[in-house]
């Protein structure tokens, strides 16, 4: 497994696991509940985890680090482009949320769920690709 592929990995995991404590605490609750601190946390917690499941990738295989080859840069540019139409579906939905003049609770919520779908498509664009090729 590649240091990509491994990148990819902790990116998933750590996408399903922060967003889903995020929502089940927040939509737990009777709406709109506090959201502004808790979306916060996430955030913050899920960079810091990603950071630290690289760190860690780096440590357990530290002769892969840094060596992209082209076709690490192509399935890079691939995973991406998927996810920016889950962001692009996230955000137009937002914009729907607004208009109908929808409460700043479901707006942020959709905004984030957007985020994170892009996260998690981009995540399981990359292993297919590594896995299966593309």
């Amino acid at each position: 497994m590649s240091f990509q592929e491994k990148r990819a990995w902790v990116y998933a995991v750590v996408t399903l696991i922060v967003p889903a404590a995020y929502f089940v605490t927040v939509l737990g609750q009777e709406p709109p509940a506090e959201y502004a601190a808790p979306m916060l946390i996430a955030i913050g917690a899920g960079i810091a985890a990603n950071i630290l499941g690289v760190i860690g990738s780096a440590i357990l295989a530290p002769e892969h680090v840094g060596l992209n080859d082209e076709r690490d840069k192509s399935i890079d540019q691939y995973g991406k482009r998927a996810g920016y139409g889950a962001l692009a579906i996230g955000a137009v939905a937002a914009l729907a949320l607004t208009l109908a003049r929808f409460e700043h609770f479901w707006i942020a919520n959709t905004l984030y769920l957007g985020f994170v779908l892009d996260g998690l498509t981009t995540s399981v664009v990359k292993i297919v690709a590594y896995r299966r090729g593309f």
